[in-house]
């Protein structure tokens, strides 16, 4: 099998030349991810607007995306295994655009934070399709490769995200983000319906069963190589989330003041993780996914801990360009990880991609968003509750790999060539 070649030939037609399917699948992620987080650069004006008194309050609007986003994965899977991949994105898409509508016209904080709640329930789809397809179409290190390229965009866009939402900002109200939003959905849309065919394998198509997808739920959560890969995939999304939450309190409003060049500290950090995917996706099929995230695990631990030292030595407040070197070198190491995580977690459960990918999204999503939320509301003025969440969900996630591999650190046994 070749790279740009799915896994069989039983597709109704040829899915698109290898350069546009990494590219459909990418912007398909990055609508999702861009939609986590780039309303950062708008939370003064959104917390002006609505009379917000506690800052930590407008962190809602990404963690109420996320629980919606979180909670519907689990749905959107074993409705792709019944009825398809194209109906059900389709479903999602249709979602996502009401709520981005409701967040147009929201006229109060609370009904923003119920329009990101149904964004974040129609979002889940393209999150758990996306997925699913490249499982559909690809094997081994050569799924590891697509996945490590569309990962990156959606590990990625969240963190370039503020820039956009800045951008966007400078033409009027942050109502024009939502406009933006709803902009991409259409040409994932578009683009989806006229050029991918229908990816779920005829062997693989399901009737709708409860007790099937209760069956493939089970064969999901008791496949020790999944489970294992998929609870330390959810601790390193944990760290994202963490990041994410409190990133405009440290940069901006509250530590370092950086005001319009927030986003250009932001994309520098990000750029970091740009190159570390880049070479992720050369490099993980030379070297293979084990050895590759139990390398970027490990230094993102010890880089996690140096960067815990020299935060208590400066009373939780170092220099930017010392924090932000730190902060760049863990991010790198973060980006050789959770994408071979994903991998990892999916390579067992081809049979059952739909449902197992549903699962895996849920179980994942819940983690980091609950360690995120717990890190980010732990936000005291310094950078220690961030770097300290770091490192102690780090040591988390290496005992848990430790565990699923029986104690042993870079194991190749389970890769497939």
């Amino acid at each position: 099998m070749t790279p740009s070649q799915p896994a069989d030939s039983t597709l109704s037609r040829p899915i698109p030349p290898f350069a546009e399917f990494v590219a459909l699948m990418a912007l398909t992620m990055g609508m999702v991810a861009l939609s986590i987080d780039n309303l950062l650069p708008a939370f003064g004006p959104i917390s002006h607007e609505y009379g917000l008194t506690d800052p930590n309050e407008i962190q809602l609007l990404v963690f109420i995306f996320m629980i919606g986003f979180s909670l519907m994965q689990i749905v959107y899977g074993p409705l792709a295994d019944v009825y398809g991949r194209k109906r059900t994105l389709m479903l999602g898409l249709i979602i996502y655009t009401i709520g981005t509508v409701m967040a147009f016209f929201a006229d109060s904080f609370e009904h923003l934070l119920i329009a990101r709640f149904v964004q974040g329930l129609g979002a889940a789809a393209p999150r758990v399709l996306t997925l699913t397809i490249i499982r559909d179409c690809f094997n081994g290190r050569d799924m590891a490769r697509v996945m490590s390229l569309v990962m990156m965009v959606f590990i990625i866009v969240p963190v370039f995200a503020p820039a956009s939402g800045g951008l966007i900002l400078s033409f009027g109200s942050w109502h024009l983000i939502f406009g933006f939003m709803l902009l991409l959905a259409v040409i994932v849309a578009i683009w989806y319906k006229l050029r991918m065919p229908e990816t779920l394998h005829p062997q693989y198509r399901h009737k709708l069963s409860i007790r099937r997808i209760f069956r493939d739920f089970g064969v999901t959560a008791t496949t020790r190589q999944t489970f294992g890969y998929a609870s330390a995939m959810g601790l390193c999304f944990g760290c994202l989330m963490s990041y994410i939450g409190s990133a405009e309190q440290i940069f901006d409003s509250s530590i370092y003041g950086l005001g319009t060049m927030f986003p250009v500290v932001f994309g520098l950090i990000a750029a970091a993780m740009s190159v570390a995917s880049l070479v992720n996706a050369r490099l993980v099929r030379k070297i293979g996914m084990h050895k590759l995230s139990h390398f970027g695990l490990c230094v993102f631990i010890a880089i996690s801990a140096v960067n815990l030292v020299v935060a208590l030595s400066y009373d939780g407040i170092p220099p930017l360009w010392m924090f932000g070197v730190g902060l760049t070198i863990a991010h790198f190491a973060f980006m050789l990880t959770m994408p071979n995580f994903n991998s990892l977690a999916m390579e067992p459960v081809g049979a059952i991609a739909g449902t197992a990918s549903s699962l895996i999204g849920f179980y994942t999503t819940l983690i980091g968003v609950t360690c995120g939320a717990i890190v980010g509301q732990n936000f005291n003025g310094t950078v220690i509750p961030l770097v300290g969440g770091y490192l102690a969900l780090g040591v988390a996630c290496l005992l848990i790999v430790l565990t699923t591999e029986r104690g042993k650190l870079f194991h190749a046994t389970h890769d497939t060539a």
